[in-house]
């Protein structure tokens, strides 16, 4: 397995996974060709130098999951930098295999290394598995979120 940064040819394997649950069939518009809003977007992240789309992919280049982080310099904890993890997705096929835990092993080291102090993330209240999951990872819900969708 190899964990990579996101090329545009991966982009609709990955809003293949964005869509492939019942909130992100809500949300996502996955169709052949891809919206051409994925194609902007994947080219503002991939601009970015704080933004990291990455896949993990099977040594038959296959991929098996995707997540994005965000570094997040801020004033506060003496100028800390957060990594922010969001749409982390595994393939249906492949869950339950130890893949999100591998996938997050990499996440802490890597934003270890960009000098991040914490690593947090968000997850709608309805996914209970996906919570779980990140509270035996060491996740805390520390924060009370709130979003206001405009």
């Amino acid at each position: 397995m190899n964990i990579r940064k996101a090329e545009l040819n991966d982009l609709s394997e990955i809003v293949a996974l964005l869509a492939n649950d019942p909130l992100g069939r809500l949300r996502e518009n996955f169709e052949k060709p891809l919206p051409k809003y994925y194609v902007k977007a994947f080219e503002v992240i991939e601009k970015d130098p704080h933004q990291f789309l990455m896949v993990l992919e099977n040594v038959d280049s296959s991929i098996l999951g995707t997540f994005q982080l965000s570094f997040i310099q801020y004033l506060t904890y003496r100028g800390g930098i957060r990594c922010q993890i969001e749409a982390v997705r595994i393939h249906q096929d492949h869950r339950g295999r130890g893949l999100g835990k591998y996938m997050f092993d990499w996440v802490i080291e890597f934003a270890k290394e960009k000098g991040a102090h914490v690593v947090q993330l968000t997850s709608d209240k309805n996914r209970t598995e996906a919570l779980e999951f990140y509270k035996q990872l060491g996740f805390m819900a520390s924060h009370e979120g709130m979003k206001l969708h405009l």
